[in-house]
């Protein structure tokens, strides 16, 4: 075992882990859950350090992956006041998953595809349908209503 982290791998998980924590809550509703999953991604990670050529996408993958999983479909978002997470609570696990790839981390339907493990036509079928319900939620049909200013 190791005593010293490599100082590569150190700068890469000070550089992501931020962004990744705000994207790990998004998908699962809740800040330790979100915080248990990154740190077991980047604690995967750690051990294929340098035999990765995308480290990011592994660890999206991981993060992802375990949000999808059947055992983990627990509530997210509970009992929560914001309109915006409580219409992402009301999404599928899929739907939040592909719908936080697309507009959060703004990856395309192909590289969001290949995290979650479904073809293209699976994102786009997932976002388009997520992005439908999380309107409704918001109670408006129109994106442009959501920002509540007046047209011009």
């Amino acid at each position: 075992m190791r005593d010293t982290v490599d100082p590569e791998f150190a700068a890469y998980v000070d550089a992501r882990q931020g962004r990744w924590l705000r994207t790990a809550y998004l998908v699962y509703g809740d800040a330790g859950r979100a915080e248990e999953q990154l740190l077991r991604a980047f604690t995967r990670l750690s051990t294929r350090w340098g035999r990765e050529d995308d480290p990011d996408s592994y660890v999206l993958g991981l993060l992802f992956h375990q949000a999808l999983a059947r055992w983990s479909r627990a509530k997210v978002f509970e009992d929560e006041e914001d309109p915006v997470k409580a219409a992402l609570a009301a999404l599928s696990p899929q739907q939040r998953a592909v719908l936080v790839l697309l507009y959060f981390e703004e990856l395309t339907e192909f590289e969001a595809g290949e995290i979650l493990g479904m073809s293209h036509s699976s994102v786009h079928t997932h976002s388009m349908t997520a992005v439908s319900r999380f309107r409704l939620e918001l109670g408006t049909a129109d994106w442009r209503d959501v920002t509540g200013r007046e047209p011009r």
